[in-house]
């Protein structure tokens, strides 16, 4: 930071507000970026915030040095408004110099002052008589005087016009995480009624699936015993029940359906709900693994891939959900 040194302590303004109810019920995206630039007096400013996801809130802040309790507060500010993400803020700021500004460097003046005393002694000692500098002389030095602000005294009213623009700052990454929420949110909605369209067709499935097992297994019976004595029926049912025990997914259907429900309610919830429906997704995932696992179906495997499909597709959203 050239030129600008603020050793005093920052002014604390008062935390940003609460959330309003319609505010908590947004869904934000934690993949956002906004900018802003400001001034005061002789200083001019950029501030940066950036956020990209994470599994939780990480803040990075790239500040300049010399302005107390800034990135405290920062932080302070940061925390109070978000939940989730990769977060770097960073501040540029300098202080721009007058026209007419002109600084005075002590210490090369002295050495100068210093190098003009040993010459004037050399003279001396050698019998030359040599003029006495003048003070433009001396200031025409190179590096004793030198265009630029000199250090100030620290300025309150700065600090309070940082923070100040670092609460609309937030504002607008906010606004834009909302944004991108709202782009999500309608994208899982119809990824959710994707899912469930195939859990229905999926069990619209289960009747005809059940006559072509019974039917296969008449076949690999009648296959058998064709040199044997006939199966009974019984037996033949026992079999028939003992199969539809192991490949009934009834149970999976069901899950899925409350899985769908838990879905719509956290989405309509909104809020900081991206863990619940990252760990949903996972369990959509388990149940149309089963569903796979059980078919014993060319048509139901087929809808248990296009559930795994649209699930891992809903899941990669979620990822970037606060």
């Amino acid at each position: 930071m050239a030129g600008l040194a603020l050793r005093a302590a920052l002014p604390l303004g008062a935390s940003n507000p609460k959330p309003s109810d319609e505010a908590a019920r947004v869904i934000r995206s934690m993949t956002a970026f906004a900018s802003r630039s400001g001034s005061h007096g002789h200083a001019g400013w950029t501030w940066d915030l950036r956020g990209v996801n994470g599994r939780g809130l990480d803040l990075r802040l790239r500040l300049p040095d010399g302005i107390d309790g800034l990135e405290v507060e920062a932080r302070k500010r940061l925390g109070a408004a978000l939940s989730r993400g990769n977060v770097t803020l960073g501040l540029k700021l300098a202080r721009e110099a007058g026209e007419n500004d002109l600084s005075l460097d002590a210490d090369h003046l002295a050495r100068v002052l210093h190098a003009l005393d040993e010459v004037q002694s050399r003279a001396v000692e050698m019998g030359v008589t040599l003029a006495q500098p003048t003070a433009a002389d001396v200031l025409a030095q190179r590096g004793v005087l030198a265009h630029g602000p000199a250090e100030t005294a620290p300025d309150p009213e700065l600090a309070r016009a940082l923070l100040v623009d670092l609460d609309a700052l937030i504002a607008d990454f906010i606004a834009m995480r909302n944004s991108e929420g709202a782009a999500l949110t309608a994208l899982m909605r119809d990824q959710v009624s994707a899912i469930e369209a195939l859990v229905d067709e999926a069990e619209a499935r289960l009747p005809e699936r059940g006559d072509q097992t019974r039917a296969a297994l008449r076949r690999a019976l009648d296959r058998i015993t064709a040199e044997n004595a006939p199966v009974e029926e019984d037996r033949l049912a026992q079999e028939l029940a003992l199969i539809a025990v192991k490949t009934d997914v009834t149970e999976e259907l069901d899950r899925l359906r409350a899985h769908i429900a838990t879905a719509r309610d956290l989405l309509g919830q909104g809020g900081a709900v991206g863990r619940k429906l990252d760990f949903l997704a996972q369990e959509f995932n388990r149940e149309a693994n089963t569903l796979c696992s059980k078919a014993q179906d060319k048509e139901l495997t087929r809808i248990g891939l296009d559930l795994k499909a649209v699930i891992d597709q809903m899941r990669e959203q979620t990822q970037n959900v606060e």
